[in-house]
Order: C-alpha cells, then structure tokens, then sequence
C-alpha cells in the first residue's frame, strides 16, 4: 500500500502533502484524531512503507564541506560535562550520564562506576542503564547488589545491565514490573525491554500496549515495540504523532525517530510548524536522528530564547542534526546559567561530526 493510494473509495494521505496543506487544515486533522485510534494509524502507517518521493531540499545533518569542530571549544565541552558529576542537582547528574552512553566517551567507566553509588535514586537508574549500554564488566559486582535496591526504578535499570552483561537470571522479573502498580516503574520497564533489543519481548509488550490505561506508558510500551521493529509500536507513534496534545506529539516524535529510520521522516517533518516551541524543537531533534537537517532553523532560533528549557532543547536538536556550522550558537550555550542547559551544549559540541 503507498501514499496517495485509495483502497475502499478513501484516498490515503502522504505526510508530504499533509506538510504542504493550510495550516487550518492540519489543525483540523490533529483535532479529528485520537491516540489509538487504528484506522488513522494504518493510513499514515502506508507513507512509513513506501516513504516520501520528495526529499528535503536541505540535505543531510552532516557535511564534509562544514568546518571542523575547534579543538579548544571541544576542550571546554569536555571540562563542561566534567563538572556535571558532581552538580548538586541530580537531574544534572542523571543528564550526564545519559550523555555518557550516548556518545560512548573512552573514559565513561570511571564517572558511571562512581555514580551507581550515588544517593539519589534518578542518578543511580540512569547510571545502571548506561553500564547496561556501554556493557561496561567492571560494573557487573556493583549492579548485583543493586538488584536489591530500596527503588524500584533502580532494580529495573540493574537486571537490564545484568542481562547486557550476559547474566540473565534475574531477567523473567521484568515481565513483573512491567504491571507494576507505579506508573514510572512500569514505563521504565518497558523503556528498558525495547532497548535490550531481543524480538522476544515483543510476546509480552503486545498485550500490555492493549491493556495499559496511562497513556504515557502506553506510548513508551509502543517506543519500546517500534525499538523492536515490530509494527504495532509503530502504528500507535504515527496516531500519536498527530494527536491534539503537544505532549503526545513530542513523545511519538521522539520515539519515532530512535531506530533511526528515515522513512519515518515524513511523520516527524509537520511539527517544526507547531505554534508550540517545544513540539518545534523536539520535531528538529527527531529529524537529525534521522539525519535530516530540516530542524536547523527552528533550532538556532531557540538558541537565545528567554526561557531556559527552550535553549535546552535547542542545544539538543543542534546535537542531534551534528552541522558544525552550529559551533558559534553552542559556545554560546557553553556560557548559559542553567547548569542543563550547558550540559545540553556541551553534549551537543561532543557529537558534531
């Protein structure tokens, strides 16, 4: 089935021509739908399998003819992310280690094995999951014990190290917490299922994506399912995509554009015309996922915005698209007063290419 196919008398819409339609009539579409709405996720689901036949106009997120990434301003980056380890806020703490896994930094061991003994539980979790990542070994004696930490959350982070690491015993216990009655706990675990990337847990994904009642698990169940390449995941983050709620658009946007697939593009394109900022800037993020700098825009003018997450996820989509023309706006974000969003610059001038 391809875009712009009829099937039953009812013409299929491409998200190529759904970007080029009246801003009125798009806002009417988002308004139409809901989220698991099946018949409007297997009509968009159509574009995804055949993909757009027009291309941005603007490129990959990357270029050989940009200029490299200037040593000293990798340097302060580096010196940047250093100082995040010790932040006194854990949110902080947490972002740095994500960063750490996302970009598989040489010396991530050390900063992580420190971290997994970390008071707060939000820091523990994120460092269990990049020793699960980044398989580091050394960290297979401190996430056993930590198997039987006091938060829930941190367990689940600990048994998907574990398994990384090739010690599976504790593993079938996800399929427990994956009902389990706190909302957080159980969209972690789902987070964690789709990135051990094992088609096996797609048996227990499936009926919980059908009997979960908190949307936002439901959407991280689907994350997961998408993850796995399964096409019921994929059906819900197209529906979501155009859902009326910005939130849901910026978590299907997002979730969308993780396997990096660039077919999905044509899902992902329509939010840089959000009259939200944020649905924008987390539009131009997915699409640099992809590999698509469509987003560039958007994001530089973000880069000065008066409210501090908007500059945040600026830094991110700039990331994300990797152009090193983008080098002056990060500098500038190097010197930010919010410690996240310096973090956000700093992590982003680590993955220009």
């Amino acid at each position: 089935m391809r875009a712009g196919d009829s099937r039953g008398g009812r013409q299929i819409p491409s998200p190529c021509r759904v970007q080029g339609q009246k801003r009125t009539e798009r806002q009417a579409m988002r308004a139409s739908v809901r989220i698991g709405k099946t018949t409007a996720a297997m009509l968009l689901l159509a574009a995804v399998v055949a993909g757009c036949s027009a291309g941005s106009s603007r490129g990959p997120a990357t270029s050989a003819a940009r200029p490299p990434v200037a040593p000293a301003l990798r340097g302060q980056a580096l010196r940047e992310l250093e100082s995040a380890y010790a932040s006194p806020d854990a949110v902080v703490r947490a972002h740095a280690m994500e960063v750490l896994h996302e970009l598989a930094l040489p010396d991530a061991a050390g900063p992580i094995l420190a971290a997994l003994r970390d008071r707060e539980a939000i820091v523990r979790f994120a460092a269990a999951t990049a020793a699960g990542e980044l398989r580091l070994a050394e960290a297979r004696e401190p996430l056993l014990a930590m198997i039987n930490d006091k938060d829930a959350n941190v367990r689940v982070a600990a048994i998907f190290a574990m398994h990384r690491l090739g010690d599976t015993r504790f593993s079938r216990t996800l399929e427990q917490t994956l009902t389990d009655p706190d909302v957080n706990v159980r969209g972690n675990t789902a987070m964690l299922l789709g990135r051990l990337g094992e088609r096996s847990a797609v048996r227990i994904l499936v009926p919980r994506l059908r009997a979960e009642r908190e949307v936002r698990v439901k959407l991280q169940i689907a994350e997961a399912l998408w993850m796995l390449g399964d096409e019921n995941g994929l059906k819900m983050l197209v529906a979501a995509s155009i859902s009326r709620y910005p939130d849901d658009q910026m978590i299907a946007f997002t979730a969308l554009a993780g396997p990096h697939d660039q077919r999905v593009a044509g899902h992902i394109v329509s939010g840089l015309s959000s009259d939200y900022a944020e649905v924008a800037l987390v539009a131009a993020r997915a699409l640099g996922m992809v590999g698509r700098a469509d987003g560039m825009q958007v994001a530089m003018k973000y880069v000065t915005a008066g409210d501090p997450r908007q500059r945040l996820l600026a830094a991110r989509a700039l990331g994300a698209i990797g152009r090193t023309d983008a080098q002056q706006a990060l500098a500038g974000l190097l010197k930010d007063k919010s410690a996240d969003v310096r973090l956000s610059a700093a992590a982003a001038i680590l993955a220009l290419r």
